[in-house]
């Protein structure tokens, strides 16, 4: 029997299974290849969190550090349950599949308002930070207002009208090329901000930098969480793959290079601008200069680059619910359509980038990334019956990200509601 996926392709797998659940043989056809699915993995995991770690390290200082090498792996390791999760079932395709296989409607519906709420606040972020930089960018020069909007408002406005056609595409293997373009963004920021430091006079601050600071350690655990917030876009990608053998290397790839860039962009953002660091460090360059140009556009580019591929899950669980007769592409354009205008108000209406960011790392993405995927597979491989040491190791990651996100979240509520 050739089930059919998604795109229409046909695809085979045959399951022989050990006894900790693990696949021995997978076989599956789809349309998308180990590049592409590199650089859509790399896009969703490498985006607007670039600008955040800075702060975040400015916030716990640098003990801090070793959360988010520690959230990394972790994270890691559980988009690796994912890919078991799905080898286990191949009736499984997305993420509230997951959640049902394992704890049956209340496992589906947890996991699918989790998943779509998180991937819902993120792109609202990325228009928030949109505004903001080009507000940054262009506020001193360009006085707009529309219908008694400030300018940072306008700016949201006209963003979304950009972003809009990247959402009504459906191939994955074309949003590749997108993400391709997001990708090569956040290697341009790195390499632009480590030139304004250098050459551009605003060098290092090492004198102003704290070892560790407790109190805002929850901030920059949550903020780092919110760096590895990708895990349900993975079974989109994992389904797109021609060789999903292959999904495992994917992430590892994916995860490696991501947290190199973080890591490297948290120190260098640190040392140029110290605890005086803002929640986005775009906001901290200086306009006049080349290189903070250049960093800021690149910062543009992102999420114009990432929105698409990251609220697509959210698309398809909205117009899987449709009647048959309502599954049309004038529809789907429809829905699309409303769900980046509902973006847009919620950025009008909470324009705090650092704080949403922040909430939505403890609460959501510590919840559908660390949590979720944990309980899902003790659930679904059967292992929790029995006692050892992957076994061990799972419970102690689910304890650890329900501290993060109890903690996390209590903080993040904090500061919203002191700047409301």
């Amino acid at each position: 029997m050739e089930p059919k996926s998604d795109d229409g392709s046909s695809n085979i797998r045959v399951r022989l299974l050990d006894n900790d659940g693990r696949i021995e043989d997978n076989t599956i056809s789809g349309p998308t290849s180990f590049s592409r699915t590199c650089f859509n993995g790399l896009n969703a995991l490498s985006g607007v969190g670039i600008l955040s770690v800075p702060y975040a390290l400015a916030s716990g200082g640098w003990l801090s550090l070793i959360f988010l090498f520690i959230i990394a792996i972790s994270t890691y390791y559980t988009s690796l349950l994912i890919q078991r999760c799905m080898d286990i079932d191949p009736t499984i395709r997305n993420y509230p599949d997951i959640g049902e296989r394992a704890f049956g409607t209340m496992g589906r519906m947890l996991v699918s308002t989790t998943m779509n709420v998180e991937l819902y606040m993120v792109v609202t972020g990325f228009l928030i930070l949109e505004g903001d930089n080009l507000q940054n960018l262009f506020g001193d020069h360009i006085q707009l207002q529309i219908f008694g909007l400030d300018g940072k408002q306008c700016f949201v406005i006209i963003i979304s009208l950009i972003i809009l056609p990247t959402v009504w595409l459906n191939n994955m293997s074309i949003l590749s090329y997108i993400s391709a373009s997001g990708v090569l963004a956040s290697i341009l920021l790195l390499a632009s901000i480590l030139w304004a430091a250098l050459f551009d006079g605003i060098g290092f601050q090492t004198s102003q930098t704290h070892f560790i600071n407790w109190k805002g350690m929850p901030t920059a655990i949550s903020l780092y969480a919110f760096c590895y917030c990708a895990h349900p876009v993975f079974p989109t990608l994992y389904t797109s793959m021609i060789n999903p053998k292959k999904f495992s290397k994917v992430m590892f790839v994916c995860f490696l290079l991501c947290t190199i860039s973080y890591a490297s962009m948290a120190v260098v953002g640190y040392l140029m601008f110290g605890p005086s660091v803002f929640s986005q460090i775009t906001l901290n360059l200086p306009t006049n200069k080349i290189s903070s140009k250049v960093a800021i556009y690149t910062t543009l580019v992102n999420p114009i680059a990432k929105y698409s591929l990251m609220i697509k899950p959210l698309e398809n669980s909205i117009e899987n619910q449709l009647p048959i007769h309502y599954k049309t592409r004038v529809c789907s354009l429809l829905i699309r359509t409303a769900l980046v205008i509902s973006t847009v108000i919620v950025a009008l209406a909470i324009p705090f980038f650092g704080y949403l960011m922040s909430l939505v790392g403890a609460f959501l993405s510590v919840t559908a990334s660390i949590v979720l995927p944990c309980l899902c597979f003790l659930k679904i491989s059967g292992i929790y019956q029995r006692l050892g040491f992957e076994q061990v190791f799972i419970v102690g990651i689910v304890i650890m990200g329900i501290t993060i996100m109890l903690v996390g979240t209590y903080t993040s509520v904090l500061q919203i509601i002191s700047h409301l």
